[in-house]
């Protein structure tokens, strides 16, 4: 595995949303007054994407897909201009399909591929504004249907007008998971990209059909615990990964609106390699 030293000014601290807090109530002197100000960063955060819905180089929107007993909801952007790019799919975290990873979408968009985020709560009436309330309706989602819903993208992707036919897969937390879920799927994906995703049982390694990048922060200890099982598996059944290990980084380190486990550094070594990865696979 390879695995990055990037110093950062919040290494061997307790990044939990908790422990945050709590140093940062001793720096100004209440609890009340420390979530106030995460309040208002989380919020400032969120306003500012990395790449505006309004940036005139982009076409892009929603757009729906059928899938088995759903009519699904999605996000679809691309650079202007008709000619065929190599697709790729971006699997939400477990907030559902947010402005966040509508602005990753969108950064796919102007690296060159054609990129689509799918809304997994689409068959409830689709993400809520609410980041809360989107959370609690993951539970109520059937793993195998939302796996053959997702499974379906992949061939509206590889038949979209505009797609040269090689289809890639990204996911971040609960997308990642599903990336591993999707690679051993049985679809015709050519590449995936997990961001600190839950791993595969050894017994379904030997359905992956392509080759994988996994990006994991160091003090992710609860992903981090399937990690060697995983590669032994990936190793004995000669299945191609590549694999990186991000020290100082945490769960969720690419999220640019969560204040808390953000990691500038990490997120931007992880993005390149995503790209590279998917440029060498996918083409373009």
């Amino acid at each position: 595995m390879g695995k990055d030293i990037i110093t950062h000014p919040d290494d061997g601290v307790d990044m939990s949303r908790r422990g945050f807090l709590d140093n940062l109530a001793k720096l100004v002197g209440s609890s009340t007054a420390a979530l106030a100000l995460l309040k208002a960063a989380d919020a400032e955060s969120q306003q500012v994407p990395v790449i505006p819905e309004t940036d005139n180089r982009l076409a892009a929107g929603p757009i729906e897909y059928e899938a088995p007993g759903a009519k699904m909801f999605g996000y679809l952007a691309r650079l202007k201009g008709s000619q065929k790019r190599p697709a790729v799919i971006v699997i939400h975290e477990n907030r559902g399909l947010t402005p966040h990873i509508k602005d990753v979408v969108r950064r796919f968009a102007v690296d060159g591929f054609l990129a689509l985020g799918p809304d997994a709560l689409s068959p409830m009436g689709g993400t809520p504004a609410d980041e809360s309330e989107a959370t609690k309706l993951f539970g109520g989602l059937n793993a195998a249907d939302n796996l053959a819903r997702l499974a379906a993208a992949v061939k509206y992707m590889a038949t979209h007008a505009e797609s040269t036919g090689k289809v890639g897969v990204v996911g971040f937390c609960w997308g990642g998971g599903l990336v591993n879920q999707l690679m051993a799927a049985g679809t015709t994906l050519n590449a995936g990209v997990a961001y600190y995703g839950r791993q595969l049982p050894a017994a379904e390694v030997p359905k992956i059909t392509g080759p994988i990048m996994f990006h994991y922060g160091s003090l992710d200890t609860r992903i981090n615990a399937g990690i060697a099982e995983y590669e032994a598996a990936l190793k004995a059944n000669n299945k191609a990964f590549e694999s990186y290990m991000y020290e100082g980084a945490n769960h969720a380190f690419n999220n640019d609106t969560n204040a808390t486990r953000y990691h500038k550094e990490a997120a931007g070594l992880a993005w390149s390699r995503t790209v590279a990865f998917f440029r060498k696979h996918l083409g373009g």
